[in-house]
């Protein structure tokens, strides 16, 4: 009996061990990174490598919010990515509701076609995209990112939300239109409401992807008026020098909607991811 429970102790002890490896090796980039930008930049360049400061300065931050041109990387990234999720959560609850409720011709060929696209690498569309972006007139413009990334959002959000329609039931539609309600009364009243879980997750998943891009933006703008914050820390690294401390900065700043979105929103977006994943 001893000996079982010296195993089990020993086997808990083991598992916490790797799991405090696992959240140092996780956690340790992101420490690094914010240690790096409250020193100078001379220091960052000190061997050997030191993780606490020297001297602790926000000189870095400061400068980036004196600076006007570096704020407006911020707002670029937040129009553009508020701008995306929002269409891509509306376009995907109806079409996900479709999917859901209805059956139709070519449905699982749609599906198929839908979660396939999600295989294509996306380098080999930046050069078709380009050219469609400039013949419409759209290049170096808030529309240009907003609707490529509606494009690669779009598979993932259906999917996602499709999966979450098809765990409510049927009964809550035939109620509604047993009172003479709509179909769009139904979804809009009723089954969006009780899906917020699942529209919170796929609005997170959508955000990150849309914040974190970087090679369309990068290509579909040219002005440095329409540059998103990935592609602003890319313009800190000069010819000779590397501010990595502003660059730093930046990152970190760059980090910080993510992880407040993801803190207060926790528990939907895990929620969520859970509940999707049900059925498909």
């Amino acid at each position: 009996m001893k000996n079982k429970r010296f195993r089990a102790r020993l086997a808990a002890a083991g598992i916490l061990f790797l799991l405090t490896l696992g959240l140092i090796y996780a956690f340790f980039p992101f420490l690094w990174m914010v240690s790096s930008s409250v020193k100078s930049n001379n220091e960052i360049f000190v061997q050997p490598p030191q993780l606490l400061p020297r001297v602790f300065t926000l000189a870095t931050y400061q400068g980036i919010f004196q600076d006007p041109g570096k704020l407006r990387f911020f707002i670029n990234s937040y129009i553009v990515s508020f701008c995306a999720t929002a269409l891509t959560l509306v376009i995907a609850i109806f079409a996900a509701y479709g999917f859901s409720r209805y059956d139709f011709r070519l449905k699982k060929s749609l599906n198929v076609f839908i979660i396939s696209t999600q295989g294509v690498p996306t380098m080999t569309l930046l050069i078709p995209y380009f050219g469609l972006v400039v013949s419409l007139g759209l290049y170096d413009s808030y529309w240009a990112l907003i609707l490529t990334y509606l494009v690669f959002t779009l598979p993932y959000a259906i999917t996602m939300m499709t999966g979450y329609f098809n765990t409510l039931p049927r009964e809550l539609d035939e109620a509604v239109q047993i009172d003479g309600g709509t179909p769009v009364r139904c979804l809009w009243r009723i089954l969006v409401p009780i899906s917020t879980p699942g529209i919170i997750a796929t609005g997170i998943y959508t955000f990150l992807l849309c914040w974190n891009e970087y090679l369309f933006a990068l290509t579909l703008t040219k002005s440095t008026e329409m540059r998103t914050v990935p592609v602003g820390i890319q313009l800190l690294m000069g010819e000779h020098t590397y501010e990595w401390n502003e660059m730093m900065a930046m990152s970190v700043l760059g980090s910080l909607p993510i992880v407040i979105i993801y803190l207060f929103a926790q528990k939907y977006f895990l929620a969520g991811l859970t509940s999707g994943a049900v059925k498909g």
